[in-house]
């Protein structure tokens, strides 16, 4: 994702900014971009993207050729033109780190500033983050159901163009990948580069063995062989046994060696393979498997015995196949007048699509014994939260359920954190790998009910006291 993307955006965001311009309304408002459902039936989404929405934040300017161009759709003032040839992002982004795990209906950004900047950013901010932090979820069901063994994201050829693909790799390695085959979003974000060879290796050379044994050669302390280009049983694994026989009998053993399976009965094979590579004295070698993998499939290997032991995972993983979009929606919450936010909110017959009102923050409850989650609390901005004092959690919609947290029995964090104050970047950006081990510790915190493929216990997500005060009033006002 390069260039100028200030044009990355809906067409009625500018028209909406010229109607904002020419009625002299501009004043600070908040905004919030949420979600509303769980991808994948999954029990948490994992939080990425924001590395790239600080650099569109960053570079947003209309250049020369931009102004050109919307001045020649005829529907657009030259006063306005002119705003926007000098145009500048002023305001304040607040946004829960990448990799944090996250739930439906808690700001995962929230932009405080002039509505036209405010109303500009909406679309491209919805972009970045609702693709990221879709396949970085998926990418942590894909490694849950691997049980610790390593996955690898090797879904380029398959993605939705070059952005989702090299975006898609980094946000399947904070989701816990241990690297891609995507060689420029290694170079571009620090990602160990892996990968193998082809079926065109083999079939290159007059037979298989040859051609095991040129790779054996080229690459002598990784040496995968890819053994299901004629018959897995009856040639490819013979083969490889015999090129591993020679490199150890030659003092050659690689460090990291084994095979790699990617068609047929990956159960039946792996076990096979297996069998054949410790009847041979191989018995650190490895099994990778690919072949359209995802984690149904991955936990069904497992459940069936399966000797694999790392985990190709490519097109259901880069496309999230089984859900294929995020959903997540950037609302209006307050509009500042006379140095106040004044709450503003969204009815809707659907009460979950009922909106939040007021400038937030979300604070996490934890377990103190256990380190585990038990709730997010969304609160207004100013809101404080005593580990000294017993805390009432109650459900925002069946208000009578509720929990009673003792004092001293629970710790609480903020996760909505500054990263532009009054245009300017006040956030430090971890690289991937580091967020992707504060993502597999953030993980750590979710209880095993939580992370369950299927039917997953929900985390509780409630409303502070006030904020839900401040909500039904609206909603009593309204009616």
């Amino acid at each position: 994702m390069t260039g100028n993307l200030t044009l990355l955006t809906d067409f009625y965001e500018l028209t909406m900014m010229q109607g904002y311009f020419k009625n002299q309304t501009n004043e600070t408002v908040v905004f919030d971009a949420f979600y509303r459902n769980n991808p994948s039936g999954n029990g948490y989404a994992i939080c990425a993207g924001l590395s790239q929405v600080i650099a569109y934040i960053k570079g947003l300017h209309f250049d020369y050729d931009d102004i050109a161009y919307l001045r020649g759709l005829g529907i657009f003032d030259e006063d306005f033109l002119s705003y926007l040839a000098g145009f500048h992002f002023s305001g304040d982004i607040y946004a829960i780190p990448e990799g944090t795990v996250v739930f439906p209906m808690e700001p995962l950004v929230k932009v405080v500033a002039p509505i036209m900047e405010a109303q500009l950013v909406e679309t491209a901010i919805l972009n970045i983050i609702n693709h990221q932090s879709l396949i970085a979820t998926k990418a942590s069901r894909v490694c849950y159901a691997a049980k610790g063994e390593p996955v690898m994201e090797f879904g380029l050829r398959r993605a939705q163009g070059p952005d989702a693909g090299t975006l898609g790799a980094r946000a399947a390695v904070i989701g816990g990948c241990i690297g891609t085959s995507n060689v420029l979003c290694a170079k571009e974000f620090g990602i160990p580069a892996l990968g193998t060879h082809a079926h065109s290796w083999i079939m290159s050379f007059e037979d298989e063995l040859t051609a095991f044994r040129k790779y054996a050669e080229l690459y002598p302390n990784n040496t995968t062989l890819l053994v299901d280009t004629y018959d897995t049983l009856r040639s490819g694994v013979p083969n490889a046994i015999k090129v591993f026989t020679e490199l150890r009998e030659a003092g050659k053993m690689p460090k990291m060696y084994g095979i790699r399976l990617d068609s047929g009965d990956l159960a039946y094979l792996s076990k096979k393979a297996r069998k054949m590579l410790d009847d041979a004295g191989f018995a650190e070698a490895s099994i990778c498997a690919s072949s359209d993998l995802d984690e149904y499939l991955i936990d069904s290997l497992k459940t069936q015995g399966a000797t694999i032991n790392s985990w190709g995972v490519g097109t259901n993983l880069i496309t999230s196949k089984d859900c294929p979009s995020f959903g997540g929606v950037y609302k209006l919450a307050a509009i500042e007048r006379n140095g106040e936010f004044v709450p503003k909110i969204k009815l809707s017959e659907n009460t979950w699509k009922i909106t939040n009102p007021g400038n937030k923050t979300v604070f996490r409850i934890y377990d103190k014994e256990t380190r585990k989650i038990k709730a997010d609390l969304i609160s207004l901005v100013g809101e404080e939260i005593s580990e000294s004092e017993e805390l009432l959690l109650f459900d925002p919609i069946a208000t009578w359920k509720k929990t009673l947290l003792p004092a001293g029995g629970f710790e609480v964090r903020e996760i909505l954190k500054p990263v532009f104050k009054s245009g300017q970047c006040v956030y430090e950006e971890p690289d991937v790998m580091e967020i992707r081990s504060y993502c597999q510790e953030e993980l750590n915190t979710l209880w095993d009910e939580t992370r369950r493929l299927v039917n997953p216990q929900e985390v509780y997500v409630d409303l502070s006291q006030k904020l839900w005060d401040m909500k039904h009033t609206l909603l009593s006002n309204y009616k």
